[in-house]
């Protein structure tokens, strides 16, 4: 684990009082279950419970930036390198924000109240409550979870809550309807956009589903199949060492393990060893695996991925070792390669937008014009070709970590891989890098959508 990483959650935890690890704990709880999060009495033990949970990590610090922004403490946030402006950018994308608009719901009506007001509430939940959950010291946040486990109240159902309310804050009751018409009116956006798909093996292949919306790979089995990653940092000319390439593998490794995938990360390797690497991943049998995704970090040219040694090897090589010629094990399953290197020398030109990206940034060099002419491949390019692509000395690239964000966001919901991708081109090409532009490419073969189960 990165020392720096620990360094400045210990340092976070230092800063918290009580009150705001109840906080903490509270807009969590749809992450972390109850009984967990009871057990925790100091901020260190629960950035363990989230680590445990794949919520935060290095180069994976999107989760405690919300929770730092809700609970208003914004000098720690600014030490994480954000601001309050900046995750209010991030916020109003849809779908973006981790805590449940219910949650935060919730956490507002209790931070509004009065010490009267809370008084008032315990006083007309005398009959519904245990007399140990109303004590005078217990807090609004404690009597909202009384109140879910009793079922009192519920995200879908807040009727008791708004009559109850009524009666104490009236302006709450407003808040609450206020709420309840803003999550209709999200919910249908999202069904729109974000359809939840419907395995045709569990409908039907004719089910409504799967007729509407294609035919989708079969994801069966665990693991799902090879996460190969290609990491090369340190080169033998060390002005070409790639600063932040770590986080980028951290942060893969920690998605790819969670969608039940087999990962394994290849550091620092010359041309024969990519080539040689490559081509054993293809030899093995992938029959009980469902698909295989490489992600390939590096420098390069055009066309081509840099080895440390400086030597080149071609795209279209490495990718035609997976054709179903080649790899008869994964024919008909789907073959993914992340590529996080530029296509060429030029900078993207800049339209006039508000800058959104700080530190340090570096330049890829690297991959591909075409991909041979197969089925069921699909290649993830950070940027169009002849142009370059950043990378940040502290929080990886651009490309890759916005990519990361994305699968655990958008794969509960069941959206397909080139769909998120697509969410990831509108992401990156949004964000002002050093007066630059940045617009990935998505090239794909695959015959159905590619869906990554989220495991329960």
């Amino acid at each position: 684990m990165n020392t720096d990483f620990l360094k400045v959650l210990f340092e976070i935890s230092e800063a918290l009082v009580t009150e705001e690890l109840a906080a903490l704990k509270f807009l969590s709880l749809d992450h972390v279950p109850r009984r967990k999060l009871e057990a925790i009495q100091e901020p260190k033990a629960f950035f363990e419970v989230l680590q445990e949970k794949d919520l935060i990590g290095v180069g994976n610090l999107f989760f405690l930036k919300e929770l730092l922004y809700r609970i208003c403490r914004i000098d720690l946030l600014t030490s994480l390198g954000s601001s309050r402006e900046q995750m209010e950018r991030e916020l109003r994308i849809l779908g973006r924000a981790l805590v449940s608009a219910y949650r935060q719901l919730l956490y507002r009506i209790a931070e509004d109240l009065t010490p009267e007001d809370v008084a008032n509430v315990k006083f007309l939940l005398q009959k519904l409550l245990p007399k140990n959950k109303l004590q005078e010291d217990a807090s609004m946040l404690q009597i909202f979870l009384e109140m879910e486990i009793k079922e009192i109240i519920k995200e879908d159902n807040l009727e008791f809550l708004k009559d109850l309310f009524q009666r104490v804050r009236p302006d709450i009751k407003k808040k609450i309807e206020a709420y309840e018409g803003k999550r209709k009116e999200n919910y249908s956006r999202e069904e729109v956009r974000y359809p939840v798909s419907v395995q045709p093996e569990e409908k039907g292949a004719e089910g409504g589903a799967a007729k509407e919306h294609g035919k989708i790979y079969k994801m069966k089995n665990n693991p799902h199949g090879y996460c190969l990653i290609l990491n090369n940092y340190i080169f033998k000319n060390p002005s070409y060492n790639r600063e932040g390439t770590l986080q980028d593998g951290e942060a893969v490794k920690q998605v790819f393990t969670w969608l039940q995938f087999e990962t394994v990360e290849y550091m620092d390797l010359e041309r024969k060893d990519i080539c040689d690497t490559v081509k054993e991943y293809s030899r093995k049998d992938h029959r009980n695996m469902d698909c295989f995704v490489c992600f390939i970090f590096s420098h390069g040219e055009k066309g081509k991925i840099k080895g440390v040694d400086d030597e080149c090897v071609n795209i279209e090589d490495l990718v035609s070792c997976f054709t179903g010629t080649n790899c008869p094990s994964l024919a008909g399953k789907p073959k993914v390669f992340i590529i996080q290197a530029c296509q060429g020398s030029e900078p993207h030109p800049s339209v006039k937008v508000e800058p959104d990206c700080s530190g340090h940034l570096e330049v890829d060099a690297s991959p591909l014009t075409s991909i041979p002419d197969k089925a069921d491949i699909l290649i993830g390019l950070a940027t169009v070709e002849d142009c370059v692509c950043f990378r940040s000395h502290e929080t990886g690239s651009v490309y890759i970590q916005s990519l990361c964000e994305k699968m655990r966001l958008l794969c509960p919901l069941g959206v397909d891989l080139t769909s998120i991708l697509t969410e990831v081109n509108n992401e990156v090409a949004g964000k002002e890098l050093e007066g630059y532009k940045q617009m990935p490419k998505i090239t794909s073969t695959l015959l159905k959508r590619l869906v990554f189960k989220v495991p329960q």
